[in-house]
């Protein structure tokens, strides 16, 4: 929930330190979509994976649109991995 007390440097992001300006920045040339925010911004990918900045920035883009929030799709979630030894994946062992 953005609002009038948040300024142009006010942090939306965590994770990714992205500021509200910058949020705005993209919707004022046109990025309305939180999909295209996420991959340009990197909001949303940090290791609270949009917990606390999805909603302020859906909030965002509705005041900015003129849209509910309810019409505003959300992104993909696709699960956290882990990365897997080169060794793994070609089934022989690291000293091979």
């Amino acid at each position: 929930m953005c609002d009038a007390n948040q300024t142009a440097t006010t942090v939306i992001c965590r994770c990714e330190d992205i500021t509200l300006e910058e949020v705005r920045g993209y919707i004022e040339q046109g990025i309305t979509d939180l999909e295209q925010l996420k991959r340009l911004l990197r909001v949303g990918m940090g290791p609270c994976q949009g917990r606390t900045c999805t909603p302020l920035i859906v909030n965002e883009l509705a005041r900015a649109t003129g849209r509910p929030v309810r019409e505003i799709p959300l992104t993909v979630f696709r699960q956290p991995t882990t990365p897997v030894k080169l060794g793994v994946l070609a089934g022989g062992t690291e000293h091979e």
